[in-house]
């Protein structure tokens, strides 16, 4: 057999093995999604029969109680646009105050929890252990914790915020500092610098950007959480969201979905702009 044909083979060989690959791949794929549908009680067949109820209920929400479409009487479709605006704007507060105390927990924490910057080795497997705590919790238990210790209100929900945003963040935060340049650190300790100068002179001026990066992105993330904790009475405009749900207000529904994403949008869109800034000046530097 000459080269060329057994490097023919060869190549034949090749793409049969990686052709069986993946069709086992797509097998495995396919059982495992069997036997978790099946654990999770998935019924194709109830789900066809009910589908219905669904895009009827999403009819239901663009039509007012006469039977017009809501754009056809935006007045009678936001008749309460000053309360649900104070609501927004409660939950646009909760998320800012939430998101600012847990990045300053996530700041204070995630220098101790970088194998680089911190030596002893105890305080920075504790501190990884307590950042996984607070952010393997999901906010929604954190707010009903706190909604039966201080009451319903915004409290609740700005305490949920910040506890989960410092797990989040403080991760995000300890990997950004464990890929620094160490060549400034080994500077400052080279000239008598103790921890907090190294940390304030070294470590600072190269991870600023992407921990404001990074707390920006997890601004957006908490504008979303924190009108989802109102269902549990943590405050914002979740709570009147449930509400309108729960007494088939359908056009409330509609009105109250669109300010949410509407706002949303808006945020996103601003923070995002500020992000690619931040992070286009660090490369420029």
């Amino acid at each position: 057999m000459s080269a060329s044909a057994s490097h023919a083979k060869a190549y034949a060989n090749a793409v049969a093995a990686k052709r069986r690959q993946l069709w086992l791949g797509l097998l495995a794929l396919a059982v495992c999604v069997f036997f978790a549908g099946h654990a999770a009680e998935i019924s194709v067949g109830k789900f066809l029969d009910n589908i219905g109820n669904f895009s009827s209920y999403i009819d239901r929400i663009f039509h007012l109680e006469s039977g017009q479409w809501v754009v056809s009487d935006p007045k009678e479709w936001f008749w309460g646009w000053k309360k649900w605006l104070a609501l927004m704007g409660e939950t646009l507060l909760m998320a800012y105050v939430g998101t600012l105390l847990g990045a300053l927990a996530a700041l204070l924490l995630c220098f101790l929890a970088s194998k680089n910057i911190t030596e002893r080795q105890w305080l920075v497997f504790a501190t990884r252990r307590l950042l996984e705590f607070s952010r393997t919790v999901p906010e929604m238990v954190f707010a009903l914790i706190f909604v039966a210790a201080f009451s319903l209100g915004p409290l609740p929900g700005i305490l949920a915020l910040a506890i989960h945003t410092g797990g989040a963040l403080g991760k995000l935060f300890a990997e950004v500092v464990e890929n620094i340049d160490m060549k400034p650190v080994d500077g400052v300790l080279a000239s008598g610098g103790n921890w907090l100068q190294k940390v304030r002179f070294a470590v600072l001026p190269q991870v600023a950007s992407n921990f404001a990066s990074y707390a920006l992105l997890r601004f957006e993330i908490n504008v979303r959480g924190a009108a989802v904790l109102g269902f549990v009475g943590a405050g914002g405009i979740g709570q009147t969201l449930l509400e309108v749900i729960r007494k088939f207000y359908y056009a409330d529904v509609s009105a109250l979905l669109v300010l949410i994403i509407g706002t949303v949008m808006l945020i996103d869109t601003l923070t995002e702009r500020v992000r690619h800034r931040l992070l286009g000046q660090e490369r420029a530097a």
